[in-house]
């Protein structure tokens, strides 16, 4: 699978953005720690499906540095949510505050929030930074019901990704293990966060609307 990134503007201190190409798909993809671009992009996705808020699906997924020592526990330092060909990396570890608008987006009990092992993200989201998240949807779950695949109850992104899209990705232990708490992102690092966000959005929408 071809999956690429281009730098369209990281000359501002309060974000950056890129075009992530990933199944000859190019997701818009912006990363901040500044809480008025997340009201701007929150307030672009309302008004872009205000006719189909009662079915809005959105990928979401956490990053976090690795925990190597005991009784150590990392808070989440990204959070990425992605809506079609838009995605949002907010970097929760350099913002001044999470602003309200990302907290009544993801307490909206409308609105369906998906991703793999999806429970696990919305407790630490929690326990850190008490950020609820009000209808979380695991697609494992739903892929074993939906599809009668008992084998997906513990499956990963990558095997999820073959068995609903069809499509073959890698997932590279070394950007999986890297320091997300670090204040500028690798470009491996937003790929690799916009891609897993992109991915669950696209096995949720197949999944759950069939399209």
């Amino acid at each position: 699978m071809s999956i690429s990134i281009e730098d369209i503007d990281s000359t501002s201190n309060e974000y950056s953005t890129y075009s992530v190409t990933i199944f000859d798909q190019v997701v818009h993809t912006i990363v901040t720690c500044t809480p008025t671009k997340v009201d701007e992009f929150i307030t672009e996705i309302l008004n872009i499906y205000q006719n189909k808020l009662n079915t809005l699906i959105i990928g979401l997924d956490i990053e976090w540095r690795p925990n190597f020592k005991r009784n150590i526990d990392n808070p989440a330092a990204t959070l990425q949510l992605c809506i079609d060909r838009k995605c949002l990396i907010f970097q929760f570890l350099y913002a001044p505050s999470i602003p309200k608008s990302l907290i009544d987006f993801l307490n909206n009990p409308v609105y369906k929030f998906v991703g793999i092992g999806i429970e696990e993200d919305v407790e630490k989201l929690l326990l850190d930074y008490s950020l609820r998240v009000a209808n979380p949807v695991d697609l494992r779950s739903f892929a074993v019901n939906e599809l009668n695949r008992n084998e997906l109850k513990k499956a990963g992104l990558k095997e999820m990704t073959k068995v609903v899209l069809d499509m073959e990705i890698q997932k590279p232990k070394r950007v999986t293990m890297s320091r997300w708490d670090v204040e500028w992102l690798t470009y491996a690092q937003v790929q690799y966060a916009c891609v897993d966000a992109f991915l669950s959005f696209e096995i949720g929408k197949k999944l759950i609307l069939g399209n």
